[in-house]
């Protein structure tokens, strides 16, 4: 049964926080570096990009980890000693509709550095920019406080605790907008005490519960279209769910050529758009290998679309080794899983 694409535009300005105004050179510089997003109290928010020798993506002081898309990530802390938190608000390209549903998904990660892990995310949204001068966490009594704002707060909560620290994992909610919703605000607006917690493996002095952010998607909720519809949002990372690769292996069957067709009737019906392919592989053979044959599975992909009339200058394709796994490389199941190819949509080239 063949399904058809209807494509979803992201809300998020700047989702992966790819475009910066400066290169990071130190510690508490998000608000200063970042279009289109600030840090909405005096917490001191970080910025973490590829182009940085200090503030790098994947190394940098609280250890080693790839951008789950592009070059760059934001970072914070959920969790602190002395109920200290910081936060990241975005702007949205317009104001949510009263009485429609959305759909929510963002990717964290726990560094490295971090010996506490928490399994509560919460997502402020807000009539106005917030611009508070604390450093402790926004409760609703603070929140409500400010004058002429109005505020949407949801809580994702999960039954385990976020503490990976060498995969993305992907959060993700469905909530009902209020129609005014013009910024959302990502963090912990809890307190300490009333934050669930765990103690993570990592034995030294408390650091707290610091995640790396990337990928953030804001749609319409794509169950409430149609359900012979599958949405796709614009400007985000896509997994092509129907197109696996066995070890060692770049060809595509003819399962995978009936998903990608329905990408490609996208793009001949919509020429504004830009498409962006990433090949994975899992972490089996050497550094060089994988990269080898993650870029000639993008590569692949590439020449399917091209074979099929779509022009080359609206397609660019990368490979990435083995260095953003989707799963554990622990098992049979979580290595195919990493042999995969993902995708984003543009509505121009980058």
């Amino acid at each position: 049964m063949s399904c058809s694409l209807a494509i979803a535009q992201n809300l998020v300005k700047n989702p992966s926080f790819e475009i910066y105004r400066e290169c990071p050179k130190a510690l508490g510089t998000f608000n200063n570096n970042v279009t289109h997003w600030t840090s909405p109290t005096q917490g001191s928010s970080d910025y973490f990009n590829s182009c940085s020798k200090v503030m790098g993506a994947p190394e940098n002081f609280n250890g080693v980890q790839y951008p789950r898309h592009g070059d760059a990530y934001a970072g914070i802390y959920f969790f602190a000693p002395g109920d200290y938190r910081e936060y990241l608000q975005a702007s949205l390209k317009r104001t949510l509709r009263k009485g429609q549903q959305y759909q929510l998904e963002f990717y964290v990660s726990l560094a490295e550095g971090s010996d506490f892990a928490i399994r509560d995310f919460g997502i402020g949204m807000s009539y106005q920019p917030l611009e508070i001068n604390t450093k402790k966490p926004l409760s609703r009594g603070k929140l409500f406080q400010s004058k002429g704002n109005r505020h949407h707060l949801v809580e994702v909560n999960h039954p385990d605790f976020y503490e990976d620290k060498s995969v993305w994992l992907k959060i993700s909610t469905v909530f009902i907008a209020k129609g005014f919703e013009n910024y959302i605000t990502f963090g912990n607006f809890r307190n300490n005490a009333n934050t669930r917690k765990v103690r993570t493996k990592r034995k030294e002095t408390k650091k707290g519960a610091y995640y790396y952010i990337d990928a953030v998607s804001l749609i319409r909720d794509p169950t409430s279209t149609s359900a012979s519809m599958e949405s796709i949002s614009l400007d985000s990372l896509h997994v092509l769910e129907n197109v696996h690769f066995n070890f060692d292996q770049f060809q595509l069957n003819d399962q995978a050529r009936t998903a990608l067709s329905t990408i490609e009737e996208q793009m001949k019906q919509h020429p504004e758009l830009h498409l962006e392919i990433h090949g994975h592989t899992d972490n089996w053979g050497s550094p060089s290998y994988n990269q080898n044959l993650s870029e000639k599975r993008a590569k692949t992909i590439a020449a399917y679309f091209i074979a099929m009339d779509i022009a080359a200058e609206r397609i660019t394709w990368v490979g990435h080794a083995s260095t953003r796994p989707r799963a554990s490389n622990g098992t049979a199941k979580g290595r195919a899983k990493n042999r995969r190819v993902e995708f984003v949509l543009r509505e121009k080239e980058p």
